[in-house]
């Protein structure tokens, strides 16, 4: 914020507390320091960016995933599928074998 921009009540920061783990603490001050800003900053710089991210991927009826979330499906999906017998039989009854 500029020096002289006015901040309105509803610009106001409103506090948000957060219970943590002390590994995921651990977690959030290394990645501040690493960027050189407070635990604050990062976590709203990090959390308020995703949040928004989230928020217009469910306006949009899509499906975002992080990296790592890409990996994961993307790994499930090279498992082959084991049906089951029931699954069998319908594949047959589809097929016309009996």
């Amino acid at each position: 914020m500029t020096k002289h921009t006015k901040v309105t009540s509803s610009q106001k920061a409103s506090p948000l507390m957060v219970r943590l783990d002390l590994e995921s603490k651990q977690a959030l001050t290394d990645a501040a320091e690493l960027r050189r800003i407070s635990v604050s900053d990062y976590v709203r710089t990090v959390t308020v960016a995703q949040a928004r991210r989230e928020v217009a991927s469910a306006r949009e009826q899509t499906v975002r995933l992080s990296p790592d979330e890409q990996l994961a499906f993307w790994q499930a999906l090279q498992v082959p599928t084991k049906l089951t017998p029931a699954q069998k039989r319908l594949g047959a009854i589809m097929r016309g074998v009996t």
